[in-house]
């Protein structure tokens, strides 16, 4: 008796996520067709979302941005994102470039359960094959793909064969994060790189061991998405910044005022912005008509600098204040002379080496100015009147950041 209570109990919460909502998608849309393709949420509360919302009854009074750009560009929905998969195959065809199967042993036992599944028995064989390397395939599954699209994937090898070029991956399954195998990829590698190897010389450029294979995966299984049945629509911003948020949920206000009668949209925080979806507009139609929206975003000043590849990106509102900057390079060049010491003649004297040592230090490019930088093109017409080259300028905007000279965020990688 308890055991048939607990497995009742059981089935009870294995139904409760999808009767949360009371109505599974499917009775949603049919009882959408009965009210002429709208779905009338009964619970549907106007107070209540405004009070949860907090729309704001005007527009903000922020200075003007600094690029204008259309939302779709700045932000994503939060519902839009990818689902990752990989597998693991083979790459057959390789003209004497693949795993080593003495380095590789699974590779060897990789190419057994295939012969295997194809019906080719091979116990007590040897396999000594040259052109097969054992791989791992990655994709990303972009949102609302069904079953029967395509998707690129990568190949990568994972033993020890030197190039990938010319192979042919055959059939992999690849998985999500769940387990459940949601496309199969086959197709020809495509490597950009190259080996060229003679007697005494190999030259290597790219990285062939590592390709592509263009829309190799076909989707077996879509994942489950009901986009048209969200009722709030969330979304993010690819650089998190409040100003920008807040002309987002402006822009999106003034819109939908005209348009429904509504303000819709509101700022969480510096990176979210929710919308609620107004009534009797599907969800895919009320985002194409808001993601064109131009929207005057606005980034944080910031310096990145990259030591390894002097590489140095300046944002435009970077400032600095009022410094005065010495750059040269000081060279010091010392010089051993060792001179000999003779005795006086007819004396028991003995000829010695005497050391002597000649220091000199200079600096010949050394220079002083004055840099007051208002803004970008100032900063950086200074640094070039000293004739600095990256890795100089990289000294320089570390000191001027130490001296709390520059007005902007210093960012190292």
């Amino acid at each position: 008796m308890m055991r048939g209570l607990a497995l009742i109990l059981a089935a009870v919460l294995g139904l409760q996520p999808a009767l949360a909502d009371g109505l599974t998608p499917k009775a949603k849309r049919e009882l959408a067709a009965k009210n002429g393709g709208v779905y009338d949420d009964p619970e549907y509360n106007p107070a209540t979302t405004s009070r949860m919302f907090r729309v704001s009854s005007g527009p903000s009074s922020l200075p003007p941005g600094q690029v204008a750009s259309r939302i779709k560009d700045i932000a994503q929905l939060q519902s839009s994102r990818d689902n990752q998969l990989v597998g693991y195959g083979l790459v057959i065809g390789l003209a004497g470039s693949g795993d080593s199967l003495r380095n590789s042993p699974f590779t060897e036992q990789s190419i057994r359960a295939m012969l295997e599944n194809l019906g080719i028995a091979t116990e007590g064989g040897s396999a000594r094959a040259k052109n097969v390397a054992a791989v791992i395939v990655t994709a990303n599954m972009p949102p609302y793909v069904q079953s029967g699209g395509r998707i690129d994937i990568d190949v990568s090898s994972m033993g020890d064969a030197t190039s990938l070029a010319g192979g042919t991956l055959i059939m992999t399954p690849l998985k999500a994060a769940d387990g459940e195998i949601y496309a199969v990829g086959q197709g020809s590698v495509i490597v950009s790189g190259f080996t060229a190897k003679g007697q005494a010389e190999q030259l290597t450029q790219g990285v062939p061991t590592s390709g592509r294979v263009p829309n190799g995966a076909i989707v077996e299984r879509a994942v489950q998405a009901e986009f048209d049945d969200q009722a709030t629509l969330t979304l993010q911003l690819r650089n998190p910044d409040f100003s920008t948020a807040i002309r987002i949920a402006d822009a999106i206000n003034d819109y939908t005022s005209q348009r429904f009668g509504a303000r819709v949209a509101a700022e969480r925080d510096s990176r979210t912005v929710q919308i609620r979806r107004p009534k009797g507009v599907s969800a895919a139609r009320f985002y194409a008509e808001i993601e064109n929206l131009v929207v005057e975003s606005d980034t944080p000043a910031r310096v990145v600098i990259d030591e390894r590849t002097g590489t140095i990106v300046i944002g435009n509102d970077v400032k600095i204040s009022r410094v005065a900057i010495s750059h040269g390079t000081l060279t010091v060049r010392i010089t051993e002379a060792p001179r000999v010491v003779q005795p006086e003649p007819f004396s028991k004297g003995e000829t010695a080496v005497e050391p002597f040592t000649a220091i000199e230090a200079s600096r010949p490019d050394a220079r002083v100015a004055v840099l007051d930088g208002p803004d970008l093109e100032t900063l950086v017409s200074g640094l070039n009147r000293l004739g600095v080259k990256p890795d100089g300028i990289i000294a320089i905007l570390q000191g001027i950041k130490s001296a709390g000279a520059l007005q902007a965020d210093l960012v190292l990688q």
